[in-house]
């Protein structure tokens, strides 16, 4: 059977945000995973972050045609979705790294 990497992403984001709302009461994040991108034919999941409070959105996005990364980007809740993703292994992240992009970010 094999591992579902938005499951992954959705768990691991579900954890981050369990911990920001711990630890820092002022940001508190909203995850929606986005189903648009099928919708419109791109082999691709997305997921948002958006910090209310401060107007900012970290986009995550797990491509079909490169498995095994995440592309990643922060823009602002107004921004549309631009080109400039950066991209790291899927093996590199976790809840942790979602804390801390979080914690930058959105504090």
């Amino acid at each position: 059977m094999s591992v579902d990497p938005l499951k992954t992403l959705a768990d691991m984001a579900s954890e981050a945000h369990a911990r920001i709302q711990s630890t820092h009461e002022h940001i508190n994040p909203v995850v929606e995973v986005r189903r648009g991108m099928r919708d419109a034919g791109i082999p691709a999941d997305a997921m948002t972050i958006d910090c209310l409070r401060t107007r900012r959105r970290i986009t995550l996005i797990l491509h079909d045609e490169q498995p095994g990364k995440l592309l990643y980007q922060f823009i602002t809740i107004d921004e549309e979705v631009g080109e400039g993703f950066k991209s790291v292994d899927m093996a590199d992240v976790s809840a942790e790294t979602l804390f801390e992009w979080m914690q930058e970010y959105f504090g």
